[in-house]
């Protein structure tokens, strides 16, 4: 940095850090390691990120001087490799090599290594100049340098958002029929339309991705001009009334794949077959940008986590269903609301936990937690009234707290604002169950466990269904599902296993199920749900007892809770 007022210099010096470099930085997915007098040392998370995060500085900083009497120039220097980490700081031969890279750039210059160019090539338009080979201080073999030409031409990516992005390509029509275009193309627009409904996405619309049309797509050139992080392609291939359609999900920073499917279906109604497919696209991509968002949050030091990165990660804890795992997604969420106080999704997540670890049995005190659950509730709903998400964590806040009627209006209206969240017609199923109306939960269940088959939670999800199947009078199937949540190791399920059973006749496999650890807890799992009618649970209670279950001293247990509009025990085990 050229500057012979040294005061003016430095305190210029912290305003660029501070107003220029630092976002920069945070926005490229790196974090500023250090400071040293007038220089600064930064990591990222690929060479590419850190490239485009120093061409993105010295462009600003251009700007910059163009308005200001008082110029400052920057040499920036950029290497990768694998570099030692002490106490929050950096060390080893890659940063040594960044350090007298900086040297060789001109004021205003960027110069990188021959890795870091290897990397970027292909990746956008910006243009190297062979430097040569040089030898630098201490380091034993020679470097070659590229100095990155900075001029008006050079391209740069625009900035990825905040939230997870996604852009739908026009699916491809394989068909040979130029008449079926129509078909993929209706498809890519259904898609579009239906991932737009997720409000913590960030979906590029029709007529961008559109422009893509014809082209061969490389993942990475567009994830670049359009700004996201993920790409869905697609295509179509037609034979008779048959039609097969293929899907993938990628990760532009890296090309990889992280979905894919190929539906094979009938061709009858046109309609039917676009929103069927469209549904189990969008049902399917949530979860894996969920889980990949969580993923790539995870390594993000802790430091340098914005408020979406918190409520990833949380996500990610959240999902995991284990005691620690949900204090830890509280603690994030917290985080997330702190860093953010306008993201409605911190306050949706934080519900989902606080209600969520009472029904699981975690809690100290399970009254509070669903009136705080109901509270962070309606206020991610007071910050974005048509964020799914949150009339979800609502429902089931005022489900446990007894308030059955208000608990249905907001599990209608979450899937009202996104008919493709699964866990919305579980919540609806749910809610129904404890209504009293188990004839018309079964459908939404089995509805949110097709659309969602490899939930972390399946084994609940499962129990659920068949506490449904129970109470609608369908012990065959309730007896069926209880068996496969079972092998998930969910808590009610052999009780409702042998509540069926015996309701079936079968009296001595019912009976065998009843142990005495089970038969201890009877009480807690049977009376634990947040029944509206005690007749339901008077129902379950007299089927344990034609499985030879008929503890007297137990009868005052079961009538209690039965009597009960909240079970101070929630053992219910309950997805969320």
């Amino acid at each position: 940095m050229l500057n012979t007022d040294e005061t003016a210099t430095l305190a210029a010096f912290k305003s660029c850090l501070n107003e220029l470099l630092s976002p920069l930085v945070r926005e490229h997915r790196g974090r500023i390691v250090k400071t040293m007098g007038d220089g600064v040392l930064a990591e990222f998370a690929s060479a590419f990120d850190a490239l485009i995060c120093a061409v993105a500085f010295q462009q600003a900083m251009a700007e910059r001087n163009a308005g200001s009497s008082r110029r400052m120039d920057f040499r920036i220097g950029v290497n990768a490799g694998d570099a030692v980490l002490e106490d929050g700081d950096v060390f080893g031969e890659t940063v040594a090599i960044a350090a007298r890279l900086e040297k060789l750039a001109p004021p205003g210059g960027v110069c990188v290594s021959a890795r870091v160019r290897e990397d970027a090539l292909g990746r956008g338009d910006l243009a190297f100049e062979d430097a040569g080979e040089h030898y630098l201080k201490n380091i034993e073999r020679p470097v070659r340098v590229f100095c990155l030409r900075l001029d008006a031409s050079a391209s740069l990516p625009l900035p990825l958002p905040d939230k997870p992005s996604i852009a739908v390509l026009p699916f491809e029509n394989l068909s040979g029929d130029r008449e079926q275009d129509y078909f993929a193309d209706g498809l890519s627009e259904d898609i579009i339309s239906a991932l737009s409904r997720w409000r913590w996405f960030f979906v590029i619309a029709r007529n961008s991705s559109f422009a893509y049309r014809g082209r061969a797509a490389d993942a990475a050139k567009v994830g670049r001009d359009l700004g996201v992080r993920y790409l869905l392609e697609g295509s179509v291939r037609r034979a008779g009334q048959r039609i097969r359609v293929g899907v993938q999900l990628i990760d532009t920073n890296n090309a990889t794949h992280i979905w894919s499917e190929i539906y094979d279906r009938d061709l009858t109604d046109i309609f039917a077959l676009h929103d069927e497919i469209t549904e189990h696209v969008v049902t399917a991509i949530e979860p894996a940008m969920l889980h990949h968002e969580g993923m790539r949050a995870s390594h993000i030091a802790a430091a340098d986590l914005n408020a979406f990165d918190c409520f990833q990660r949380g996500m990610w804890h959240l999902n995991k269903v284990s005691a620690e795992d949900f204090r830890k997604a509280e603690e994030l969420f917290r985080e997330a609301i702190r860093l953010d106080p306008g993201l409605a999704l911190g306050r949706a997540g934080l519900a989902r936990t606080l209600y969520g670890r009472a029904v699981y049995g975690w809690s100290a005190d399970a009254m509070s937690d669903f009136r705080a659950a109901e509270e962070a509730a309606r206020a991610a709903i007071t910050l974005d009234a048509r964020e799914a998400t949150a009339h979800f964590a609502l429902s089931g806040a005022l489900l446990y707290l007894g308030r059955h009627a208000e608990a249905l209006k907001e599990a209608e209206r979450t899937l009202s604002l996104n008919p493709n969240f699964a866990f919305g017609h579980f919540r609806l199923g749910q809610v129904l169950i404890y209504c009293g109306r188990a004839n018309e939960a079964v459908a939404p269940l089995e509805r949110s466990i097709r659309l969602n088959p490899f939930d972390p939670q399946m084994s609940a999800m499962l129990s659920t269904l068949a506490l449904a199947q129970f109470h609608a009078g369908d012990y065959a199937g309730a007896a069926a599902r209880a068996a496969e949540a079972a092998r998930g190791h969910d808590k009610r399920a052999p009780l409702i296993r042998a509540a069926s059973l015996a309701r079936l006749g079968i009296i001595s496999e019912a009976h065998a199920l009843l142990t005495p650890s089970l038969r201890a807890r009877a009480a807690a799992l049977i009376g634990g749900g947040p029944y509206a009618r005690r007749d339901d649970v008077q129902d379950f209670f007299d089927a344990l007892r034609l499985a030879g279950f008929d503890d007297l001293s137990l009868r005052a247990d079961l009538d209690e809770a039965a009597n009960s509009a909240i079970a101070s025990d929630s053992g219910w085990s309950s997805s969320g």
